[in-house]
């Protein structure tokens, strides 16, 4: 099975980069060449356009930065939809808008081909190690198909359902982890604040019913002090937006939602949209002229468990 990977940036690049440690014969293209060198040292194929790769490959996978990228990509001139056809397949790992995403897909499975989005949850340090997270909607005799290719890329492979329904889990997902992120910037703030020795507030939330995902990782970052998850404030700012969107159109009346909206709209005003995420602290660090640091925490997270095949996961109560 021959794939085509688009966009190579901080998720895709490591997500193509298991493919090829597994196996795979890779076509990658990026607007940014330099991203592929990497690739091409290894072995891999260049594209001049996403026409010629889709026409090149069994699967093109897309894993772009927004959903404007994602259109341009696959409906320009010389895009995905102008190459694909029958017995080929268009999976998408980007983080998207449902409604966007169906109607690309539509599009794909008018030309004969097949259809999965798939976006991936867990942070880019699992993504490394093929760890991560994957949420995949679509035909499912295309989710079976494509099963080989997922449970390399992913640990843990869950089916969602028909096309939108990943987007939309994925997006929760990311809203319900910036909704931990702010709260943990307040605890440790006002442990800071209190003069809580801060290694010992980390465990100790650690091994609480404090602990998180986003504790346990996030927050090492944020306590070096370089806040680096590879995800940035403008990032947040589209996901959430989407949710709170969502909410509206389902006729939910939140209150979290954007409120959490409003502190990363005025985190992007103030540091630019550029900004880590997590550095939306320095909002209560500027507020109050402390500095939430601790020594001994990795500038970078790290995947530390062993890489290993991925397995679909069936949900609670569904049986085999």
């Amino acid at each position: 099975m021959k794939i085509g990977f688009i966009g190579l940036g901080n998720v895709g690049g490591k997500l193509a980069s298991n493919l090829m440690n597994n196996g795979f014969d890779l076509v990658v293209r990026d607007l940014d060449k330099d991203l592929s060198r990497a690739f091409l040292d290894r072995g891999a194929e260049w594209a001049e356009s996403p026409k010629e790769l889709v026409e090149r490959v069994d699967i093109v996978i897309t894993c772009l930065p927004s959903p404007a990228a994602c259109s341009q990509v696959m409906e320009a001139d010389d895009g995905v939809v102008a190459g694909i056809g029958a017995g080929k397949m268009w999976m998408e790992m980007s983080t998207t808008d449902e409604s966007e995403v169906r109607r690309l897909a539509e599009l794909v499975i008018a030309k004969g081909a097949q259809a999965l989005e798939a976006p991936v949850s867990g942070g880019c340090h699992r993504a490394a190690t093929g760890n991560i997270a994957i949420l995949v909607g679509g035909d499912r005799e295309a989710f079976e198909k494509a099963l080989p290719v997922l449970t390399v890329l992913g640990r843990k492979v869950l089916h969602t359902g028909d096309i939108g329904s990943a987007s939309v889990l994925k997006v929760m997902t990311n809203y319900l982890a910036t909704v931990n992120l702010v709260s943990l910037t307040e605890a440790l703030t006002v442990a800071k604040k209190a003069g809580l020795d801060m290694n010992t507030t980390y465990e100790a939330i650690k091994i609480s019913s404090g602990n998180s995902f986003v504790h346990e990782t996030e927050s090492q970052v944020i306590l070096n002090g370089s806040r680096n998850i590879s995800f940035t404030m403008d990032l947040v700012v589209k996901d959430v937006g989407l949710f709170d969107s969502w909410s509206q159109q389902v006729g939910v009346p939140l209150e979290l939602s954007p409120l959490v909206l409003d502190i990363f709209k005025d985190g992007q005003q103030r540091y630019g949209p550029r900004e880590l995420s997590p550095n939306i602290i320095r909002r209560l660090e500027d507020a109050t002229a402390v500095k939430v640091l601790a020594p001994g925490f990795p500038a970078e997270m790290v995947d530390e468990e062993p890489p290993a095949r991925g397995a679909e996961v069936i949900p609670t109560g569904r049986q085999t």
